[in-house]
């Protein structure tokens, strides 16, 4: 019945106001952004640096001058916007900054990597071209995407400031993005909070993490943002209040004891208050830390530590801490070089606060990342973090056969996520991603104990190879010689390391048994005359739709597939030819799709079906159950079609990072004879009748059909999951408002069926 919905795919241009300057406006527009990029840079201009940025200022301006921006603005003003992003938010110089302006003219204009490297040198050269995307079109089995970032990761390992101009023309992007098709936002967002911002906070740059996050959200959960950034605007003057209240008696204090110091109060981002919102199911009024105070002291370097433990002192003294809430970052910086102080503690009201503490030299590493971090370096010369960091992707990229959307997956959840600090029993320290396993640490002590390791001790208990670590934990694998690695090893860890080793060994074994298959496969086509060659093992693996000879060898070693098919074929001289496959018709007949219209090659990245009024066949995505009203993108998956996905399904950003080209623009139609199932979890206070008022509003009132409903109640609280039929989102919206009214209702949330289960 649902498959009977009517939906709409249209591709509509945004109505954005005209762009309006002339000629001479532009002009002057340009020549004032250029001289204002050089006031930024102006502290870091040497001799004949000036004159190097001015020319790779015209050599851009010259390539791009007849290239526009969706906007209809001259497209040069996004390369100096990159560059002045790079100079005065990330903190980056000379060099950056010409590689910025010149970031899309290999591209996008006539410009080669040999002018580039004639005129500037090979540094420059270098770096522009890990900044130039790949322009060849993949197969729909392979993200452009994934296999561009893993491009721009192998430039990154030689030189960190690839990724940083790379992370200025994201929020670029992102900030300019009204101008974009919906699909287009929809991709670009989905990518961004994806990949780039997780990269933005292991590069330590919070602010632009922060900024991509909140600009992706505006464009994913538009109606979220908006309602969150209504709610902060409108209690804006009430915490501005309640901070100065929390600072007096701690500013007082810092005052007296000569501390110089500043102290502040910062917003949460807007995304990870909407995150707190969806993860914990409270309202915005139960988010408790909306803000977090940060104390900054003008510390000397030999009295940094000492300073910060004495101001946590002077705050816990005023204000009754949260033990388990204490962040340590000072004496274990994060591996993107953050250090800090965090706690939460009971301030005035009954309310509890996040501060942060730290130097000014901490600051600055915690606002520009990576750049402050290499500023600071330069005193030493012992191996950090960052270089540990980087070794470790260089380890994992010399895989070269690896799939860039598996690859996209392992470098997140080995590279980006947060980590854990484990150690060996000789004390010593690893730094580990969260959700590393003992087998993950056997690996990363050398190929050779992962391989061979049947298990662990951790804190001198024995545990699997699959045990989760947790920071501070002691571990010693425990190896075998007759261990191998298996296929379910990769289900066990999380690191790029142990899974690309892992593969390797599985690789190799399979070489072993495809072996026997090449002699079994050698002696039959003996048998009937013909060679072995790569002319036919091609032809052969072509027919049995394997992706490569070792697997077809593989198979037949492990008799998966029978070489009696090989009568069928037509022997020619020496060469095999396959058999005309057979037409099977299907056992049943899809239903038809009413239009599909064809579209030119400029098209193919977007494929879309039908005309605005046209009916087409579609499936609902069992992840997010999406119903008439919701805001909702299209995914052509392979062989199933079209499936709608709500845009903050939980699966969006991954399908919309890897397979962006993939996705259409859809709309509802409307239709009111159809009912779409959807689920509401519902908690409140367990009184009399409350399952009676609670059916009486849905069955009775607006006779809308119950599904199902289960409701536990203990200790005083109820929890209900009531599973219903309606039309659209409207009339869900009426029956949470309608529930709402009820005495004792604490909340109401929509659910996903998968998560019902």
């Amino acid at each position: 019945m649902e498959n009977e919905q009517v939906i709409e795919t249209t591709v509509l241009e945004n109505q954005l106001p005209a762009y309006t300057l002339n000629e001479e406006q532009e002009k002057k527009e340009i020549i004032g952004r250029y001289r204002a990029l050089l006031k930024s840079l102006r502290p870091k201009l040497k001799r004949g640096d000036k004159e190097l940025v001015r020319h790779a200022f015209e050599m851009a301006a010259e390539a791009h001058k007849t290239m526009r921006r969706k906007s209809g603005e001259p497209y040069i003003l996004h390369p100096i916007a990159v560059a002045m992003i790079c100079v005065e938010e990330i903190g980056l110089g000379v060099r950056s900054t010409i590689c910025s302006l010149l970031h899309d003219t290999v591209e996008d204009t006539d410009i080669t990597l040999e002018d580039i490297e004639r005129e500037f040198g090979s540094e420059i050269a270098r770096i522009v071209d890990g900044l130039t995307k790949i322009a060849t079109v993949m197969d729909a089995n392979t993200s452009q995407q994934a296999e561009n970032f893993k491009k721009i990761l192998l430039t990154l390992t030689d030189d960190p400031r690839v990724i940083l101009i790379k992370l200025a023309d994201r929020l670029h992007n992102m900030r300019t993005l009204d101008s974009m098709k919906r699909e287009k936002q929809l991709k670009i967002s989905s990518e961004t909070i994806w990949v780039y911002a997780p990269l933005a906070h292991r590069m330590g740059l919070y602010n632009i993490k922060t900024e991509m996050e909140d600009l992706a959200m505006k464009y994913m959960e538009p109606e979220a943002y908006k309602e969150i950034a209504r709610k902060l605007s409108e209690t804006k003057r009430e915490r501005t209040r309640y901070v100065n209240e929390f600072i007096k008696p701690i500013k007082e204090k810092l005052q007296k004891l000569g501390f110089d110091f500043e102290i502040q109060g910062r917003p949460k981002s807007i995304h990870s208050i909407g995150n707190k919102i969806k993860k914990k199911g409270v309202s915005f009024e139960e988010v408790y830390d909306l803000f977090a105070i940060r104390v900054i002291l003008n510390s000397p370097a030999d009295r940094e530590k000492e300073d910060c433990w004495k101001v946590y002192s002077i705050i816990t003294d005023a204000y009754t801490p949260s033990p388990e809430r204490l962040r340590d970052w000072l004496s274990n910086p994060k591996s993107n070089g953050y250090e800090a102080l965090h706690t939460t503690v009971m301030g005035p009201h009954g309310k509890w606060v996040e501060v942060q503490i730290r130097t000014k030299r901490m600051n600055e590493i915690a606002e520009k990342g990576l750049a402050a971090h290499y500023k600071y370096k330069e005193e030493k010369s012992d191996e950090d973090r960052f270089d540990k960091w980087f070794g470790q992707i260089r380890e994992v990229l010399s895989q070269e056969d690896t799939d860039g959307v598996d690859f996209l997956q392992d470098f997140k959840t080995s590279f980006l996520a947060e980590e854990i600090y484990v150690y060996t029993p000789k004390g010593d320290v690893k730094m580990m991603p969260t959700g590393s396993t003992s087998l993950d640490f056997a690996f990363a002590i050398h190929s050779a104990v992962g391989s061979k390791c049947i298990g662990a001790k951790v804190n001198h208990k024995l545990v699997p190879i699959s045990h989760k670590l947790r920071s501070g934990d002691q571990v010693e694998i425990i190896t075998s010689n007759k261990q191998k690695p298996s296929e379910d090893w990769l289900n066990m860890v999380v690191t790029a390391k142990a899974k690309a080793k892992i593969k390797d060994a599985l690789r190799e074994e399979k070489r072993k048994i495809a072996d026997e298959g090449k002699y079994t496969l050698q002696r039959k086509l003996e048998n009937m005359g013909v060679a072995y060659n790569n002319t036919n093992i091609d032809e052969l693996v072509h027919f049995y739709k394997l992706s490569s000879s070792l697997d077809f060898l593989y198979k037949i070693a492990v008799k998966q597939i029978d070489l009696r098919e090989l009568k069928a074929f037509h022997v020619l001289g020496d060469k095999l030819e396959a058999p005309k496959p057979k037409i099977i018709l299907p056992a049943e007949t899809p239903h038809e799709i009413t239009h599909q219209k064809t579209y030119s090659k400029k098209d193919s990245e977007l494929i879309i079906f039908g005309e605005s009024s046209d009916k087409i066949m579609y499936s609902l995505a069992k992840c997010c159950n999406p119903i008439p009203g919701d805001d909702v993108f299209g995914f052509v998956s392979t062989g199933k079609g079209l499936i709608i996905h709500r845009t903050n399904c939980p699966n969006a950003a991954q399908l919309l990072a890897n397979y962006g080209h993939r996705v259409v623009k859809t709309k509802w139609a409307k239709n009111k004879e159809i009912s779409f199932l959807t689920g509401l979890k519902i908690v409140g206070l367990d009184d009399v009748g409350v399952i009676n008022k609670i059916t009486n509003i849905i069955s009775g009132d607006l006779k809308i059909n119950i599904a199902a409903l289960t409701i536990e109640s203990a200790e005083g609280l109820f929890q209900g999951t009531v599973k219903v039929f309606v039309h659209d989102k409207e009339e869900l919206e009426e029956l949470v408002k309608r529930l709402k009214q009820l005495q004792g209702i604490q909340s109401i949330d929509r659910f996903d069926m998968e998560d019902a289960k």
